[in-house]
């Protein structure tokens, strides 16, 4: 096969990350019951690579891999039988170079790993979900090793990446793109402030309001032909705009403000078609 499956070495108790329990019966035989009180002085210290690969060649070699280090480029290189090469690539923390020799790895094998050591702590946990979904869309396995008691866990195998298209976010995407008035944003600028249709339509409400005075909400989405000019006024999300009546509204100060704020985008806006380039 070649791949070594998503399980766990050397981890006592109950307490695996769920991606360890994919195959319960793919526990090593000599896994302890608890950590080696001992090593967790050095866990403390900043990890070496070479703290990783007698965890790593244990692992292997208890799925009757032969094991050896630092072949050619490889940091570790796993054999059985006639079977693929199992390649192992380590590093300290998750790293661009580190993903940059996984994929070097592959013009040998299709069953590359990237190993790092385990750690604690909300910000370790966003950075293993992240990155496991990279290794996933490169064809890459994952490996952690907990130090402080040599358990090893492997998260994913390598596998080719199908990616799942999602058309609810394909229609959005897309919906966004024709209801948006000319192209108001600089490509890279942050997203706070940028320029979106719907704020373009709650400035469409905003320019007819300071030319109208207090008006029925229908009145408002006829006139400047945005359909949900009662709900974009309703819920107020920019502080644009007072009910002064049931279903009529007003400029708030803060809507007579953004006048001057967006005095271009609404010039803009009042030139263009909705939706036009």
């Amino acid at each position: 096969m070649g791949w070594i499956g998503p399980s766990a070495f050397n981890c006592g108790g109950g307490d695996l990350p769920s991606a360890a329990l994919a195959q319960p019966g793919r526990v090593g035989a000599n896994c302890k019951a608890g950590a080696n009180t001992q090593l967790s002085a050095m866990a403390r210290k900043p990890p070496r690579e070479t703290e990783l690969y007698e965890p790593i060649k244990r692992f292997l070699e208890a799925q009757n891999y032969e094991v050896k280090a630092e072949i050619g480029a490889a940091d570790v290189v796993a054999v059985r039988g006639d079977e693929a090469p199992v390649i192992v690539e380590l590093k300290t923390g998750f790293s661009l170079s580190l993903f940059h020799q996984g994929i070097e790895r592959q013009t040998i094998t299709d069953f590359v790993y990237v190993a790092i050591p385990a750690s604690t702590g909300r910000d370790f946990g966003k950075a293993l979900l992240r990155n496991k979904t990279l290794c996933r869309r490169l064809g890459l396995g994952l490996i952690t090793v907990r130090l402080k008691d040599h358990c090893v866990v492997v998260h994913i195998d390598p596998a080719p990446y199908r990616p799942r298209q999602s058309k609810q976010k394909k229609t959005r995407l897309l919906g966004e793109f024709h209801k948006r008035t000319g192209d108001p944003n600089v490509g890279g600028a942050t997203r706070r402030g940028l320029m979106t249709a719907y704020r373009q339509d709650a400035l469409r409400c905003v320019k007819f309001l300071s030319d109208n005075g207090a008006t029925k909400a229908a009145l408002v989405a006829k006139s400047v032909d945005v359909e949900l000019a009662r709900r974009i006024m309703a819920d107020n999300h920019y502080g644009w705009f007072d009910r002064v009546a049931t279903g009529i509204y007003d400029l708030s100060p803060a809507g007579k403000k953004a006048l001057s704020t967006y005095a271009k985008e609404i010039v803009l806006t009042a030139g263009l078609a909705k939706g036009s380039r």
